[in-house]
């Protein structure tokens, strides 16, 4: 986490959901089917929120989200910064749609 770059201004540091590499009944996944997953979601983990994120005069009502909340967020919202294993997005504090308490439960309600 420390190697990470901190957001700043009003951006927010999201990691993408992955999903499960294997069904409940215990069928292993292949690695396409585990990208495309990746690709189709936008769902992600708040990893850090910039210092202007969120303030008072913009967001009067407080915060959308904080670090360690699961959020939706457009597809193509944010930039994309590759890491070793997959990729971290970076959004502005107000492309934040929703909060969700579990993303497997939201996944397979659709």
């Amino acid at each position: 986490m420390d190697k990470l770059p901190d957001p700043t201004g009003w951006r927010i540091m999201i990691l993408p959901y992955r999903g499960q590499g294997k069904t409940e009944g215990g069928i292993v996944l292949t690695n396409e089917t585990v990208e495309r997953q990746q690709v189709g979601s936008i769902l992600g983990y708040v990893l850090k929120v910039g210092p202007q994120a969120y303030d008072g005069e913009r967001f009067s009502s407080g915060p959308w989200c904080k670090p360690g909340d699961w959020v939706l967020i457009g597809r193509y919202a944010g930039s994309r910064i590759h890491i070793e294993g997959g990729e971290i997005k970076l959004l502005n504090d107000d492309e934040i749609i929703a909060t969700v308490p579990d993303p497997e439960a939201i996944l397979h309600q659709f």
